[in-house]
């Protein structure tokens, strides 16, 4: 995963330090996804929720994604693990590729890794963004 700048709320900041510190608590063994999710929340720029640009992944966004290796497109909503329902296109900010996707924009492209390798994904639109709907409390 390349580094980037990730915008992230105030709010959004405090709630996933919480989630962190919590899980720490239940499971102390460790946790490579808690993990993965503290350094990119280190690399953070923390904003004011009106101060977030439209085109960011943000807690709560439902983003529109490409495959670029086979085109597949896919739309997910980022959410706190007691909300995801992969029914429901609700992935865990927990989860490799929620914790991916997190302050990446528009545009931007990401690789994940997966059991069977590498896949390369492209941020192709955000749907809802709840900054930008001026929702600031999700």
């Amino acid at each position: 995963m390349e580094e980037r700048t990730i915008y992230i709320t105030e709010f959004d900041m405090k709630r996933l330090r919480e989630l962190i510190a919590e899980a720490k608590r239940l499971d102390r063994r460790g946790n490579d996804y808690l993990e993965s999710l503290e350094a990119e929340l280190s690399r953070g720029k923390v904003v004011a929720p009106t101060d977030v640009p439209p085109d960011v992944v943000t807690m709560n966004s439902r983003v529109g994604l490409v495959d670029l290796d086979t085109e597949e497109e896919m739309v997910y909503t980022l959410v706190f693990p007691h909300e995801a329902d992969i029914t429901q296109s609700k992935i865990s900010v927990l989860a490799p590729i929620g914790t991916a996707i997190l302050g990446y924009r528009v545009g931007d492209t990401l690789t994940w890794q997966v059991p069977d390798g590498i896949r390369r994904l492209r941020v192709k639109q955000i749907l809802y963004q709840p900054e930008a709907a001026g929702d600031y409390h999700l």
